[in-house]
């Protein structure tokens, strides 16, 4: 999909002087005819394109707005010059359009915090919250931005992806279709890990969509993220603390909540804090099926990963092994291939402990994503259908 360039400024001002007495939020109807009383002579077609990218500019997500509609993208970050990149899966490209400096994308930084009521200024420096579309907004200014103000978005697309649907599009080998189905029959808890931008959410919503649909599943996550494709799932969100610093609901809390909703399983979108001596507990009182994911830059890495989260809980080395290696059973690993960017299922490990009672993930298959046959590794009987 080709994007067009941002209208210019002049009759952005000019569109948002006409609607300043009208009150609420323009649709395109009141854009259109403001377009029309501000004496531009153009067809029928231009003018309804030119609406849409005016509204962008004073409800939506202004310049920027043509890329998130584009249902590829996955993300897109301006800088505080006004540069701007987009990744449609395949790593980031710079954009030929951009925002005019810092002013722009300052501005255009807080009106996208203030819409999605936050606040972003001075004395509150950053923000993360979620658009009305879905999108997943971080900014910051200055002082932490030095040069202004910069903005990244992660888009939200409803949709989920069934493995077959992976298969095509390069991300997992047709060889493990059945291991993974199998995994989520056998309600075995799954980790599933890897770098930013790997696909962890997009795997995970597909593995849900396995899930039997007789079973309640209750997913919780920091932002709405999880899309999967099941008729009974409940979402449970983190609330930050308002200006005074009040009525926060972290992740700890909503796996509490969680275990008290008759769940058939529980599913956390991201490891990152405390919340994963929660999880751990619960995996380990009867909630098998779990699922979750987790930030590592291997398989082997995971264990360190889950220590290190697991010791801002207050947790110690032994303790962790003893409630991880009885809690989880595999971990599916995500790579993104550094030459064609193209994310793909890695490895599937086998979760357990060494000799010396130390917490490890053991290879079960590897992939190198590309036309070879994936590898069983020594702890294949693990995850083999």
């Amino acid at each position: 999909m080709s994007v067009d360039a941002p209208p210019d400024g002049e009759l952005v001002a000019q569109v948002r002087a006409t609607l300043g007495d009208a009150g609420g939020t323009p649709t395109l109807g009141d854009v259109e005819d403001a377009l029309r009383r501000s004496g531009r002579v153009v067809g029928s077609r231009v003018l309804a394109g030119l609406a849409r990218q005016v509204r962008a500019e004073l409800v939506g997500a202004g310049a920027v707005q043509p890329l998130l509609d584009d249902q590829d993208v996955t993300d897109v970050l301006v800088n505080p010059d006004g540069t701007v990149w987009f990744d449609r899966g395949a790593g980031l490209v710079r954009w030929a359009h951009r925002l005019a400096g810092p002013r722009d994308v300052r501005a255009l930084a807080v009106r996208l915090a203030a819409a999605s009521g936050a606040r972003l200024d001075d004395q509150q420096p950053s923000v993360d919250a979620r658009l009305t579309d879905g999108t997943r907004l971080h900014a910051v200014v200055a002082p932490l931005c030095e040069d202004g103000a910069a903005i990244s978005l992660r888009t939200h697309r409803p949709r989920s992806f069934t493995l077959d649907e992976l298969v095509a599009r390069g991300a997992l080998p047709s060889a493990w279709v059945p291991v993974l189905a199998g995994l989520v029959q056998r309600r075995a808890n799954v980790l599933v890990s890897g770098a930013t931008g790997t696909g962890k959410t997009t795997l995970l919503a597909a593995l849900l969509g396995l899930v039997p649909g007789s079973e309640r599943v209750v997913c919780v996550e920091e932002a709405r993220e999880l899309a999967p494709g099941h008729p009974h799932v409940v979402h449970l969100c983190t609330r930050r603390a308002n200006v005074e610093g009040s009525g926060a609901v972290g992740l700890d809390e909503l796996v509490r909540n969680a275990l008290r909703m008759r769940p058939d399983r529980i599913v956390l979108g991201e490891c990152r804090g405390v919340e994963v001596r929660d999880v751990l507990l619960a995996l380990n009182t009867g909630h098998d099926g779990g699922m979750a994911t987790v930030h590592a830059n291997t398989a082997a890495d995971v264990p360190a990963r889950l220590e290190a989260l697991a010791a801002l809980a207050g947790l110690g080395r032994d303790a962790v092994a003893a409630q991880a290696a009885s809690a989880l059973d595999v971990v599916v690993h995500l790579r993104r291939d550094p030459v064609t960017r193209v994310r793909y299922v890695a490895e599937l490990g086998a979760v357990g402990r060494d000799g010396r009672g130390e917490l490890v993930v053991e290879s079960a298959a590897t992939w190198d994503g590309g036309a070879n046959v994936p590898r069983r590794g020594p702890r294949w009987e693990v995850v083999a259908p």
